[in-house]
């Protein structure tokens, strides 16, 4: 059987649960500028690229430019996560079990850098080798291109340490939201979808579990010949 080669992990809903934090961080400056805001509104946002929810605050009465709305969601949410990180369960323990094994190891995110860095800095060094960010990519998910960017850049450095290259066969992605699931199942890598915020439905194209706790490199390793189903 191929080994398990590099996992690539989403982050909001995934590795930490910070959709709480942005739900208020956007709540709080919709009601600054007097508009309305609701759980409908707040959902059509989780997963979605932070210049997408830019522009459906804007139209929530946020009279503020895209950029300074992203980053003053941002300043929120990092002011909170100083406080404490709010880990997915199980996601320590898989990332640190997958470490043990050898298995390498990328955020891939919508979130912009600072606040990726700032949520993968909350890990031991060399856990997370490198992070992509929303910042990083001119399309956001679903569309593929931040899960090609990570696989590449990986890629590129396992040739040059291993002489080996990556295979997306033998490569994961955990995403937990519609667009990122989709994200990563059209770039082409395994991809095991754990559901928090929205429901995913069984598929030909990914993997589903309940939980991340539990799940060892064993469970992921065997995904990699496994038709996609519920694990």
């Amino acid at each position: 059987m191929s080994s398990l080669q590099a996992v690539f992990w989403d982050m909001d809903g995934t590795l930490v649960d910070t959709e709480p934090y942005w739900i208020q961080a956007e709540y709080d400056l919709v009601e600054a500028w007097g508009g309305q805001w609701d759980e409908a509104k707040a959902q059509l946002l989780v997963g979605q690229a932070l210049e997408f929810s830019a522009s459906v605050l804007q139209d929530a009465g946020v009279d503020m430019e895209a950029a300074s709305i992203v980053n003053d969601l941002m300043d929120s949410v990092i002011a909170r996560c100083a406080h404490e990180v709010p880990w997915r369960p199980g996601a320590l323990e898989l990332v640190g079990s997958l470490r043990s094994a050898g298995v390498r190891q990328a955020m891939v995110t919508m979130s912009w850098g600072r606040l990726a860095s700032a949520i993968a800095e909350q890990l031991p060094q060399g856990h997370l080798e490198f992070v992509v960010s929303g910042d990083m990519v001119s399309r956001g998910k679903p569309d593929p291109e931040a899960y090609l960017l990570g696989f590449e850049k990986m890629s590129e450095h396992h040739m040059r340490l291993t002489g080996e290259a990556l295979d997306k066969s033998r490569c994961i992605a955990v995403e937990d939201s519609i667009p990122g699931t989709a994200a990563a199942a059209y770039s082409g890598l395994v991809t095991l979808a754990v559901p928090h915020y929205s429901d995913l439905p069984e598929s030909g194209q990914w993997h589903l579990a309940e939980s991340l706790s539990g799940l060892s490199p064993a469970d992921l390793q065997n995904l990699l010949t496994k038709e996609p189903t519920a694990v």
